[in-house]
């Protein structure tokens, strides 16, 4: 337990259940002699301790590189002082360089034009002069231009400390300065996107939410620590580093606010299934079942007519279009014309799906599953719009990747039409075997 005194001049400290351990060395013992040595076991014991309250306030001078603790005005006027300085510094060691390394003894000016001509016409060739040197001569010019060198190598390292550290505090004064406002910046930005997702993901609980609103800090705090680091270590600059975060966050920001005003569904997920299904190709399984309540029995005899003459259209097209063979480029991305055989098969597929679906045969009802859904036009070109395909034909790799996508489809279509034709068959079996007229 560690109180104050009533007196306010010294500190008590009580000491419960220990062991003192004190080392009895002074200096008239020496360092290589043995010392004594005290060890002390206690149940209760008091120390007294003096208590000095002249506390003194710290000097700011040694704030005064602190960027942190400064406003706008400070920081402006810190900045240029700085500059100031350390441009002052810079320029001086320059000229000592310049004094140190490439100084020559100042001449008449007539002479060193005269100078200058004569070693101009001479043709003056280090290496050649260098080479007529006596051995000996050319190892102490070597280990003189060595010297020189190592010389000058330290010296310029020693600099470069103090002035690496003036571009250091630079760029922290800077780095503060934008921080004055992107901070505010970030906290707008993080109110426009937390709003409307608040708005957009309605399912209730903490799960969704959570994982976005982590998802979304954890990207602005890579960005916005890794843009601090680079700036501050001076390998990005200041404002490319500092304003990273916002920049990454803002279209983001105008994206879910947009969506949200227009109480879009940004986040069903079911949408986002569809589309990478269709983008990737992957199908998707029909689910017929039967009903418990039927209103209105098939018309059998109808759909009947309509499978053999669905038939009928299934074999015409697959012989017309050949769609095991590999489509004209041309056509596919220049030429394109619709083709709406495939819509309509599919339109009176879903209408005879529909109606059978009422049926009470659960043999029919496992039939119907059997149909595909259809790709009614992925086989034909890669978008609706033309001038989107001539684009993706033009860039080859895109233009390759929708090519072969295309014929996959093609090929998917031939086999989806196969299954049609022999569902068909099993189910117009069906009908007549339990269903006569």
């Amino acid at each position: 337990m560690l109180q104050s005194t009533a007196d306010k001049k010294h500190l008590q400290l009580s000491l419960w259940s220990g062991e003192w351990f004190e080392n009895m060395q002074n200096d008239a013992f020496g360092n290589n002699t043995a010392v004594p040595y005290r060890r002390e076991t206690f149940t209760a014991k008091r120390i007294l301790l003096d208590f000095d309250g002249d506390f003194n306030m710290t000097d700011a001078a040694g704030l005064a590189n602190n960027a942190r603790g400064k406003g706008l005005a400070q920081l402006s006027h810190d900045m240029d002082s700085l500059k100031l300085t350390y441009d002052s510094i810079g320029q001086q060691y320059y000229k000592d360089a310049q004094r140190s390394l490439y100084y020559a003894p100042p001449i008449d000016r007539k002479d060193s034009l005269r100078a200058v001509k004569a070693a101009y016409n001479a043709r003056f060739n280090i290496d050649s002069t260098f080479a007529h040197l006596p051995l000996a001569q050319q190892q102490q010019v070597v280990s003189m231009a060595q010297s020189r060198v190592q010389s000058a190598i330290s010296d310029l390292d020693f600099k470069s400390m103090l002035t690496s550290d003036g571009d250091l505090l630079i760029r922290q004064h800077e780095i503060e300065m934008i921080s004055k406002f992107s901070v505010a910046l970030s906290c707008l930005i993080f109110f426009f996107i937390g709003a409307p997702l608040g708005a957009i993901i309605r399912k209730g609980g903490l799960g969704i939410p959570v994982i976005v609103s982590v998802l979304v800090f954890i990207v602005y705090y890579v960005l916005e620590n890794t843009g601090y680091r680079m700036a501050r270590g001076g390998i990005w600059t200041v404002w490319f580093g500092k304003s990273l975060a916002p920049a990454v966050l803002t279209p983001l920001a105008v994206f879910v606010t947009y969506k949200a005003s227009n109480d879009s569904m940004v986040f069903n997920f079911d949408a986002y299934r569809e589309f990478f299904q269709k983008l990737l190709g992957l199908r998707v399984k029909r689910h017929v079942f039967a009903k418990e309540v039927i209103i209105d029995e098939p018309h059998y005899e109808e759909d009947v007519k309509l499978l053999q003459t669905m038939n009928e259209d299934v074999r015409t097209y697959v012989a017309v279009h050949h769609l095991q063979h590999l489509p004209n480029p041309v056509k596919v991305f220049f030429k394109y014309r619709a083709d709406h055989a495939v819509e309509q098969l599919n339109e009176r597929l879903e209408q005879v799906i529909a109606d059978l679906s009422n049926t009470r045969n659960t043999y029919i009802i496992k039939a119907l599953n059997n149909y595909p859904v259809l790709a009614t036009k992925a086989h034909t070109r890669p978008f609706e719009r033309r001038w989107l395909n001539m684009v993706s034909g033009i860039v080859l790799p895109l233009g390759v990747f929708f090519y072969l996508r295309m014929w996959m489809f093609r090929m998917r279509l031939w086999r989806d039409l196969r299954t049609i034709e022999q569902t068909n068959h099993g189910i117009v079996t069906l009908i007549k075997k339990n269903f006569p007229a």
